[in-house]
C-alpha cells in the first residue's frame, strides 16, 4: 500500500491548482490514498486531492470552520495493506501540530498522541520536512509543503509504504511548483 502525505498547501495564496510535480508523483504510480495534515486554506482544495485518490485529512490553524467541521483537528486512521482491507493494520495519528503543550511543533504533535497506540504521528504546520523515530519507536513524519517551502531548499511531500504491516516513510522533493 502506498499513501501520499501532504500538508500546508495554502491555496489559493500559492496557486489555483496543485503543482504538476506533486500530481504526477501521486498518480504515476497511483497512490492508494492521500492524507492531508491541514492548512488547505481554501475550501476547494480537498476536491483537488479527492480527484486523485481516496482522501482523508485534518484541518489546520489557517483553515476555516467549514474545513475544521468536516475533517476535525485530530484523528487516528487505520489502514490495511491486504486485499479488501484484510491485511495487517497500521494506525496513523493525524494532527496539524499547532495545538497543545510543547515548545516545538514535533513535540506538540507527538504529545497529541501520547495516550494512543499509533504506529506513526503525521503532522504539518512548520513546513519543515521530517522523518524520524520517537523514543518509543513510533514514526514522526512531517511532509513539509508542496507549495510554500519557506526557508527549505525544495518543495516536499511524504510517501508511506506499508507492506505486511511494516511502515516505511520517505520524504519526496521537487523544485518546481508550477501547475
Amino acid at each position: 500500500m502506498r499513501i501520499g502525505v501532504v500538508s500546508d498547501t495554502h491555496l489559493p495564496r500559492f496557486g489555483r491548482a496543485l503543482p504538476r510535480a506533486l500530481v504526477e508523483a501521486l498518480t504515476t504510480p497511483l497512490v492508494d490514498g492521500i492524507l492531508h495534515l491541514g492548512d488547505f486554506t481554501g475550501p476547494e482544495v480537498p476536491a483537488m486531492f479527492e480527484a486523485l485518490a481516496p482522501f482523508d485529512a485534518v484541518a489546520g490553524n489557517n483553515d476555516g470552520p467549514q474545513l475544521a467541521q468536516r475533517f476535525g483537528r485530530r484523528k487516528v486512521v487505520e489502514v490495511s495493506d491486504g486485499p479488501g482491507g484484510r491485511g495487517r493494520r497500521v494506525r496513523l495519528g493525524l494532527v496539524h501540530g499547532d495545538l497543545g503543550p510543547g515548545r516545538t511543533t514535533p513535540e506538540r504533535a507527538a504529545r497529541a498522541f501520547a495516550a494512543d497506540e499509533v504506529d506513526a504521528v503525521l503532522f504539518g504546520h512548520s513546513h519543515i520536512p521530517l522523518v524520524g523515530r520517537l523514543d518509543d519507536g513510533r514514526w514522526l513524519v512531517n511532509p513539509g509543503s508542496p507549495t510554500d517551502k519557506r526557508r527549505q531548499p525544495r518543495y516536499s511531500w511524504a510517501l508511506l509504504e506499508i507492506t505486511d504491516g511494516d511502515l516505511r516513510p520517505e520524504l519526496r522533493f521537487f523544485d518546481d511548483r508550477r501547475t
